[in-house]
């Protein structure tokens, strides 16, 4: 087995044992309310967007009912999270972009979901796995940073090269699954300003820790 081939096999192994669930932490509670979710969720916290989408979902809770806002009335409930004006208005052309073309229906292909105001190949493949449970591995800072540190993706300058290095290792079962694995890990464990390699479980394979302690290998 080639020593990337290793090292893959190692984090999933890893991974599998130690974290077996592995979600979005965003909350919601239909397709068209994760996609809201997870358009209001760039550059912005999962938690900040929890405190937002029920007032927003609550009477805006399907595509017709938030076509039929303005972006001004929906920056109401979204004005305490970053780039309230642009986002409010991906909300409001997303929902009747919907209703318009998709009968109100999340459609389930990355070509659709793109076409989409507010929706770019990131937040594609998050609904593409999340909602539908396709291979897709959404990118975003955490998976950056994780996946570069352990040496899955060593080189990669962007997040579309480091998409397609892991979707080449990982098995296509396990992409959705590991896309959570990545960013949960990232998010309280791999910081980046000061990750706990101390409690760390990857450390013994991981390439950013091997460098930091190369007395410890």
């Amino acid at each position: 087995m080639s020593k990337i081939k290793q090292l893959y096999s190692d984090t999933i192994g890893w991974f599998e044992e130690n974290m077996p669930v592995a979600e979005t932490e965003l909350h919601y509670d239909t397709p068209f309310g994760l996609l809201v979710a997870v358009i209001l969720s760039a550059q912005c916290t999962d938690k900040r967007v929890n405190m937002i989408t029920p007032a927003l979902l609550h009477d805006y809770p399907t595509a017709e009912a938030m076509a039929e806002a303005t972006p001004e009335v929906i920056f109401e409930y979204i004005k305490s999270i970053s780039y309230p004006n642009n986002k409010s208005k991906h909300l409001a052309g997303m929902a009747r972009a919907l209703v318009e073309r998709f009968n109100g229906e999340v459609p389930s292909t990355n070509e659709e979901l793109e076409s989409l105001p507010g929706v770019g190949r990131k937040t594609a493949n998050v609904i593409a796995a999340v909602v539908f449970n396709k291979p897709k591995m959404a990118v975003d800072t955490h998976v950056f940073r994780v996946a570069e540190r352990i040496g899955l993706t060593t080189g990669s300058k962007n997040p579309l090269q480091t998409e397609q290095k892991l979707i080449k290792y990982i098995p296509e079962e396990l992409i959705p699954k590991a896309h959570h694995w990545l960013i949960l890990h990232g998010r309280y464990v791999c910081l980046a300003r000061k990750p706990k390699c101390q409690s760390c479980g990857l450390t013994p394979f991981c390439r950013f820790y091997s460098k930091q302690n190369p007395l410890k290998k």
